[in-house]
């Protein structure tokens, strides 16, 4: 996130470009300038934008479906590879999945029809090679859109084809079989992808890489959501930490980083209660930016949930996933802090 650039926000999305997608850009534009000089060079970077625009709205499509199911959106990111919708959460039902994962691809279907109509209904056998300048971008984009909507629905995550594959299978199977089958299935389409890319295109090796890393992760993450259901949040808590007063600077808290081991340091007050967290990053960034002599209630993260020590712990993984957090904390019903749930400690 921190190499991703906000530019602008919809209906609550923040769509971020990230840094390397720039130098993807240029390296496009570098590539089409070889076959023609400079106009060709502008052509291919118009082109690349409208495609990633494609991009953008297949994510959008996700957003929309997601959100007539309560599940909102917190962030897109625009990669070279493509784009990321970051749900806050999955849909509760399979159903819910299998609509919100096709709603991409049919974004994809819709502009590839719409630009079909606009070119008369004819759409010449070159605008394959989508890297022929000579061909016009219209063209290009139809055929890409149909190429976008079919190469996502590939079984395998962090493909739609994936979530779709998990949805059907879920509701045979259950939840987490449905997964684990889908995640496999995911790994073995990235095997094959990988021993195409080793004899014809290496783009496909990294793509390869990214997506059985992406099964892998679905998989993980399900596995870990099971394992947590029915554990209380006391037997995961942290509950040997060192804490930071209201009235405490950034020197404070340099001197409990050095005799520590903790990367968040909880501010709490005189009653106990949970004021924020101050962490590591955010101490080392303000101590470069603003010195040591700045208090800490003006760095730390005031938006920290508490919950019950005898709550779920599955609750205080879904806090932390939705809105990034770095820690939860925990208290003992009387609103006096006794632990953290941090990710490292859940880890």
């Amino acid at each position: 996130m921190s190499w991703s650039i906000p530019i602008g926000t919809v209906k609550g999305t923040v769509i971020r470009i990230h840094i390397t997608f720039f130098l993807f850009l240029l390296w496009i534009g570098a590539a089409y300038h070889a076959q023609g000089g400079w106009p060709a060079a502008l052509e291919g970077v118009v082109f690349l934008s409208l495609l990633f625009l494609c991009v953008l709205l297949h994510e959008f499509g996700h957003v929309f479906a997601a959100r007539r199911y309560g599940v909102r959106t917190p962030d897109i990111t625009l990669l070279p590879i493509g784009g990321v919708a970051r749900l806050e959460r999955l849909p509760e039902k399979p159903s819910q999945e299998l609509v919100v994962a096709l709603a991409g691809p049919a974004v994809n279907l819709v502009i590839a029809a719409l630009l079909y109509a606009a070119l008369g209904g004819f759409v010449p056998a070159e605008a394959a090679e989508v890297r022929n300048a000579g061909i016009d971008v219209l063209s290009r984009l139809a055929v890409v859109n149909l190429f976008l909507a079919l190469f996502n629905l590939i079984p395998a995550f962090p493909m739609d084809g994936g979530r779709v594959l998990r949805a059907v299978l879920a509701s045979r199977m259950g939840y987490a079989r449905g997964t684990q089958m889908a995640a496999s299935v995911g790994q073995a389409v990235a095997i094959g992808l990988g021993l195409l890319g080793l004899f014809g295109n290496p783009m496909l090796l990294f793509i390869a890489l990214f997506v059985y890393l992406g099964a892998s992760s679905e998989a993980h993450a399900v596995q870990m959501r099971e394992i947590t259901q029915g554990v209380v949040v006391s037997d995961a808590m942290v509950t040997r930490f060192e804490t930071l007063p209201p009235s405490g600077v950034l020197e404070d808290a340099v001197q409990c980083l050095i005799r520590t081991t903790q990367h968040e340091f909880p501010v709490v007050d005189g009653a106990g209660t949970l004021r924020g967290v101050l962490t590591r990053d955010d101490l080392i960034r303000a101590l470069r930016d603003r010195g040591p002599d700045t208090p800490v209630l003006e760095v730390m993260r005031p938006d920290i949930p508490v919950v019950h020590r005898h709550g779920k712990l599955e609750e205080a993984l879904r806090l932390m996933q939705e809105k990034s957090l770095p820690a939860v904390g925990v208290d003992d019903g009387n609103g006096r802090l006794v632990g953290l749930v941090t990710p490292e400690n859940v880890g």
